[in-house]
């Protein structure tokens, strides 16, 4: 009798028994979920619960975060607490609100540099940076401390905030385990070999396929394309490389034949013609809403469609709103405007327009918006939710949105494959385009996802092929001991062991592994040098000293021919600097040799050598070089060249030539000898220096015939054996230097930041001895990148007697980068006051600090940034936010940002400052700077 197809056999529920017994944890949290686990998950949530930490490196959209959340499962089950860290305050924000949806509001806190909320629960989210300032101040809430989950942990490449990831790794108590969420990367077991080192036992898990299959396409013209044949897909667990779409290779190479266009976009309303059965001939890059038509017709939607510029996706916006895009119903418009309008509630009237509400509420409620960087937080919250819900179907991003936040998406385009990286304009790497293209595809959702690339000239689909289907994104440590770190190690845990937590980071653990493979090398170069010598032996004597001998003669003889072709080259040059013009002389070498009169000297004609303009007895007029004088040349006698001579003239060069002829009818120059320059300067001699290196030669030369292996009829069989171990040998100094290189690289990076504290008063003592001063206590409450200006102005009292309004303004030097600094426009300051003597100062500091830095040989500290001065001068005055932003260049958004680091900084220095005037003016400045818009939460509720 058949048993019915809906239950379970007898097999499978006894092995759902055994996991349930082995792991009853994960078998409760299994059946809270709305979906089975995957088999990658279900392997790191069994390690989690068996006390081990894991490395779980798998694709966006795969559900990795599960791990993550049974780490916090975990935490709770067993009273323990449990820290969820991210890279930025969007992506804490939105997984507080999840885990508060999931667990209870009672039990979830949140801690940011904007929001502390309920910081004392057993699961906390937080920013890395927060967590990394608790572990050195040795914050009480890490009491009872059990799961800390690092999510985006491959973040810690980044260069300028990615050390902060692998302090926190490194200093974590033991007994935390730690759930490691990252990016595929190609590197991940080695990451997690490093992991094991410094956290005991990790296991690493790898998952490369996707949960929904990622389809790539290119779109051209008014067709897309697929960009494999045979509609594959680039499965990277696969050996063979997919094939390139025939049809995009001929659309490729008939682009190229047509040649160059100066504009590849069609006319107003995508008219162009086309030709060929299969439009290879209609190549071009269709408008922004004519690609959301298309993908909307293709059933592509909701999409996300990267492009990198702020100010590009605000243009993509307006320009589906000018084409008269919808892509929502009524009901939904109804639903999306009472959505947002609840959710910006509190926005106050007066601010709307200059935050482009309406506008953007206009765009919301077609379906459309742009999410970057620049917008204020709670825009973007909205436009989160909304594509979250299905409501926004078309999103223009730049690339931040690929970083952790939940935007899953059906399809994805990118407009361009290169981008700004604040230097230049970059190709896109695999790992980008990777990660770019992996939010299509939701999972549960679609049963596939898209990626879709953007017609340009000069497109390649080769290239493009390469992106889709290259594995090889190694994950780089970026880190470096700051002034701050270095004070906070050395404060808890003494020099020395502070060098060795230092060595125990992943920069040094990839520094040593290279050593390793050169250490290997330098092992075999050693036991070939051995066998060599052993070849070379000869039964007279030394046959590697009497080698050595010959080398040195070699090298003596080398270095004395080299000096002479110096030294004479040398006189040559200073012959032709002699020159003037009317003197004749004998040319001795190249085409024009023979007698000539000097027209021009031309010793400032190129920076290799003087190059005289001459004429030659055969009437030639010629600028010579110094290839033509192998020899000191000097003047034989001389000739007036008249005031009318144009080389150019065949009858000046013929007159002259006569009078050159007439005047050396007959003459004999002298011998050629040292001083063969008649007199024009002293010659220079060598003969000191030449006298001693000869003597040494002929030392040299005596010795060897002296040695006994000069007499062996092997000599020259013995000699050859020895070349080879001299050749070796300076292929092996060549390998120990590089390995000497590659040491302790970061300790001693460290050793040079204490010698700066040290020079300054930071720290004192010697060696293991250093102990942090009263100043150091004050550098390490301080975390900004600009630590040690900071400390320095503090120390200096630049910033006494400032009212609350003139500190953020210099205070704003500390945290403001302009995006394009050589682009940046001379900064408005205030027109009295003292701010502008400060900020002399300021930067009066950094300069000598600039110079203690180079002659140590580090690059910590960049010149403040006078660009945000003005805008936060003026807000802390209580000026209008429009009024603010219509004289500066910055978004609404950038402007919350900079004005939120610098609340940070002004609370670092409240803190720092002990008390006194200066503390109570700096809590003043956060006050008035925490108003407005800067004050809204950001924070769904």
């Amino acid at each position: 009798m058949s048993s019915r197809p809906d239950r379970p056999s007898a097999a499978e529920r006894y092995s759902r028994f055994r996991a349930h017994q082995e792991h009853p944890m994960l078998a409760d949290f299994a059946s809270r979920q709305a979906f089975a686990l995957d088999d990658f998950q279900l392997r790191a949530c069994r390690e989690l619960e068996d006390g081990r930490s894991v490395l779980v490196a798998a694709p966006t959209g795969s559900g990795k975060t599960i791990v993550g959340e049974f780490a916090v499962h975990l935490a709770l089950e067993s009273g323990r607490k449990a820290f969820y860290t991210t890279p930025i305050k969007a992506l804490s924000n939105q997984k507080f609100h999840d885990l508060s949806m999931r667990y209870g509001p009672e039990n979830v806190g949140l801690l940011t540099g904007d929001n502390s909320i309920n910081g004392e629960a057993p699961v906390v989210v937080m920013t890395t940076e927060v967590l990394r300032n608790m572990l050195y101040a040795g914050s009480r809430t890490l009491d009872t401390l059990g799961f800390v989950v690092m999510d985006e942990v491959h973040y810690l490449a980044d260069r300028i905030r990615g050390a902060v990831w692998e302090e926190v790794i490194i200093h974590l108590p033991e007994s935390v385990a730690v759930a490691s969420l990252s990016a595929t990367v190609s590197n991940a077991e080695e990451f997690g070999e490093w992991l094991g080192t410094v956290r005991g036992e990790t296991t690493t898990i790898v998952e490369e396929r996707r949960p929904v299959p990622l389809y790539q396409h290119v779109i051209a013209g008014r067709r897309m394309y697929d960009l494999f044949a045979d509609e594959e897909t680039a499965d990277p667990t696969r050996d063979r490389q997919p094939r390139v779409n025939p049809q995009l290779e001929k659309l490729a190479r008939d682009d190229w034949a047509r040649g160059r266009m100066k504009d590849r976009r069609a006319p107003r309303g995508g008219k162009r013609p086309q030709s060929g059965s299969n439009g290879a001939r209609g190549a071009w890059t269709p408008t922004r809403a004519q690609v959301v038509e298309q993908l909307d017709r293709a059933g592509l939607l909701p999409a996300i469609v990267f492009i990198f510029s702020r100010i590009g996706c605000d243009a993509a916006v307006q320009q589906c709103l000018e084409a008269n895009l919808r892509l929502t119903s009524p009901a939904e418009r109804e639903e999306i405007y009472a959505f947002v309008e609840e959710r910006c509630a509190d926005l106050p009237d007066e601010d709307l327009q200059a935050l482009g509400y309406h506008e953007f509420l206009d765009g919301l409620t077609r379906g459309i918006a742009a999410h970057h960087a620049g917008m204020l937080p709670k825009f973007k919250e909205c436009v989160e939710e909304l594509f979250l819900r299905g409501l926004c179907r078309v999103v223009f991003a730049t690339e931040t949105l690929a970083l952790g936040i939940n935007m899953p998406a059906r399809s994805v385009v990118i407009e361009k494959l290169s981008k700004w990286n604040g230097e230049t304009h970059a190709d896109l790497s695999p790992g980008e385009y990777t990660q770019l293209t992996g939010r299509a595809g939701r999972r549960g959702i679609d049963v596939e996802g898209h990626g879709v690339v953007l017609w340009q000239q000069g497109l390649d689909p080769s290239s493009v092929a390469g992106l889709a289907s290259t594995r090889t994104y190694p994950l780089r440590s970026s880190f470096r001991p700051s002034y701050n770190m270095a004070v906070n190690l050395v404060h808890q845990f003494g020099r020395d062991r502070a060098r060795e937590l230092l060595e125990s980071s992943f920069a040094q653990f990839q520094a040593d592994k290279a050593v390793v493979g050169l250490a290997r090398q330098l092992r075999k170069s050693d036991d070939a040098l051995a066998g060599y010598a052993d070849a070379a032996a000869c039964d007279r004597g030394d046959f590697m000293e009497y080698a050595g001998l010959r080398h040195q003669l070699s090298d003596t003889e080398r270095d004395l021919a080299k000096s002479r072709r110096f030294d004479r080259r040398q006189e040559v040059l200073d012959s032709l600097e002699a020159l003037r013009p009317g003197d004749v002389i004998e040319v001795p070498s190249g085409r024009f040799a023979g007698i000539a009169v000097v027209i021009d000297p031309g010793t400032r004609a190129d920076r290799d050598g003087p190059r005289p303009y001459v004429l030659t007895a055969d009437r030639h007029a010629r600028r010579l070089s110094l290839t033509d004088f192998a020899t000191p040349v000097g003047s034989i006698t001389r000739l007036k060249i008249p005031r009318s001579f144009n080389g150019r003239n065949p009858q000046s060069r013929r007159d002259l030539a006569n009078a050159l002829k007439e005047r050396t009818h007959g003459f004999a120059p002298p011998p050629p000898g040292r001083d063969g320059r008649s007199g024009h300067g002293p010659a220079r001699s060598s003969t000191g220096r030449s006298g001693m290196e000869d003597s040494r030669i002929e030392d040299l030369r005596r010795r060897l015939r002296a040695h006994p292996c000069h007499e062996c009829p092997d000599r020259e069989d013995h000699a050859r054996w020895a070349e080879r171990w001299f050749k070796l040998e300076r292929d092996s100094a060549t390998l120990r230097r590089r390995i000497e290189q590659r040491t302790n690289t970061i300790a001693r990076r460290f050793d040079r930041v204490c010698e700066v504290l040290a020079t300054l008063g930071y720290l004192e003592g010697e060696g293991s001895d250093l102990v942090v001063t009263d100043r150091g206590r004050t550098l390490m409450r301080i975390y900004n990148e600009m630590d040690l200006l900071t400390a320095e102005s503090l120390r200096a009292g630049l910033w006494d007697g400032l009212d609350a309004s003139e500190l953020a303004a210099v205070l704003s030097t500390l945290v403001y980068e302009s995006r394009r600094p050589d682009d940046a426009a001379t900064p408005r300051l205030p027109a009295s006051g003292p701010v502008r003597e400060v900020l002399a100062e300021m930067v009066s500091t950094w300069s000598d600090l600039d110079a203690l830095e180079r002659e140590h040989h580090l690059d910590q500290l960049h010149e403040p940034d006078l660009g945000f001065v003005w805008a936060a001068w003026r807000w802390a005055e209580g000026d209008e936010l429009d009024d603010i932003l219509r004289v500066t260049d910055l978004s609404a958004g950038d402007f919350v940002r900079w004005v939120k680091q610098l609340l940070d900084l002004a609370d670092q220095v409240a803190d720092a400052a002990g008390s006194g005037a200066l503390r109570t003016t700096a809590r003043e400045t956060a006050g008035r700077l925490r108003r407005g818009v800067v004050a809204y939460s950001s924070v769904s509720s």
